[in-house]
């Protein structure tokens, strides 16, 4: 692993997890905005914190909740505009607080306009900005999600969630001979794609953010399986801001610090969606099943709770890691249900905080569980089906809409 520096403001953050629309609505107009975020920077300051993540607060149809971005360089007008999001750069940075966006790379919005050029039958600019077979008769691949009959060109295209979310075209690593749409990863239509990405990156670091958190970080080529593509582009990104942009950093959702730190990431999440060793800590359940030491979570007042897969897990990445990065540990996120305080007692949410600050890694606070918020089954909104209930309106009084509104 090639030893990078890392900004030394990292080495102590305290990063807070900002869900826009459910955080502070300014305007009265029943959606959190980025003036009410700025409203609110004392009371984050008073915390400690010293690192805010947004999630997307970009142009979109919201079909993902923003993670269908229709225009990377425009705050969505529900949010306010780019001079609100400038002037928080501003006033957090007078607090000590540096602000991370969420940088969505691997796909966008059926809505933006490079895609609504790549669905047109006639070649043109981006016409290979997306990965788009042949024909609406071809056989789909069984690991490629397919959508057909979008628009005048002839095929599908490849999905990377929601059909809305058209997979960006980084290429792939091991492309079939006998399929001319898969494309290697040095093709033209890869290489304008990755230089987007990184002139989106440039368009808003210059304008004060402090870096990104980069969803789906390890998924962006395609047929990768050992990742190596993939670690390539973001080398490249990593060496690109060191040389222009050495405080900013970069967080992956990827869930695997040793593999995503030596591609270039100064830290990556601990996610619970497929480490048991997180899942063990706050959220494993087993009804009766005491008699099984990992049946339970360890931070369950029961006392049948077990912390060895958790230790197993951490001192293996920390030694793979070093100092070559940091891990984070999140006490939740707007895709994690229930929400941490679900069947807890205060005192054992404090506890869970006293370990997740002290612990040697990064903390992540999702917005309100610092106030132990609590997760409900509620309806679908803004495609967040069972996680909406994750990510309702930040609880500020006991008041009408909980002094939100």
């Amino acid at each position: 692993m090639a030893h990078r520096n890392n900004p030394e403001w990292l080495k102590k953050a305290v990063f807070y997890q900002i869900y826009p629309q459910s955080y502070y609505d300014s305007n009265d107009d029943g959606i959190g905005d980025i003036p009410g975020i700025i409203r609110k920077l004392d009371y984050l300051e008073s915390l400690g914190v010293t690192g805010l993540w947004l999630n997307p607060c970009f142009v979109s149809p919201f079909s993902d909740a923003g993670y269908d971005v229709a225009d990377y360089r425009k705050v969505a007008p529900r949010y306010g505009t780019n001079d609100d999001l400038k002037q928080l750069f501003t006033e957090a940075g007078e607090r000590g607080i540096r602000v991370l966006l969420d940088l969505v790379p691997g796909h966008t919005s059926i809505e933006h306009p490079w895609f609504q050029a790549s669905a047109r039958a006639e070649r043109n600019d981006f016409t290979d900005y997306y990965i788009w077979n042949t024909s609406i008769w071809e056989v789909p691949q069984s690991d490629l999600p397919i959508v057909r009959g979008y628009g005048d060109r002839d095929g599908g295209y490849i999905t990377n969630f929601f059909y809305t979310q058209p997979a960006l075209n980084f290429g792939f690593t091991h492309p079939d001979k006998n399929l001319s749409w898969m494309q290697p990863v040095d093709a033209p239509g890869p290489q304008k794609v990755r230089q987007e990405i990184r002139d989106i990156m440039q368009f808003w670091l210059e304008m004060g953010a402090s870096g990104f958190r980069v969803d789906m970080a390890a998924s962006l080529v395609k047929r990768d399986p050992d990742k190596i593509e993939t670690a390539r582009f973001w080398t490249w990104i990593r060496e690109w801001m060191d040389a222009e942009y050495p405080e900013a950093v970069i967080i992956a959702e990827w869930g695997h610090p040793d593999q995503a730190i030596p591609a270039g990431f100064h830290m990556d999440f601990l996610l619970g969606f497929d480490n048991p060793g997180i899942v063990s800590l706050f959220r494993k359940r087993g009804v009766g099943a005491w008699r099984d030491p990992y049946g339970w979570p360890f931070f369950d007042e029961s006392g049948h709770g077990d912390i060895r897969q958790f230790v197993d897990m951490y001192v293996n990445y920390l030694s793979k890691v070093g100092n070559q990065g940091y891990m984070a540990l999140l006490t939740g996120n707007h895709d994690e249900h229930p929400r941490l305080a679900n069947g807890k007692s205060m005192a054992m949410l404090k506890l869970i905080h006293l370990f997740l600050l002290t612990m040697p890694g990064t903390p992540f606070i999702y917005y309100g569980d610092e106030i132990g918020m609590q997760y409900r089954k509620l309806p679908s909104k803004e495609g967040g089906y069972e996680r909406t209930g994750a990510r309702t309106p930040m609880q500020w009084a006991n008041t009408k809409n909980a002094g939100f509104s």
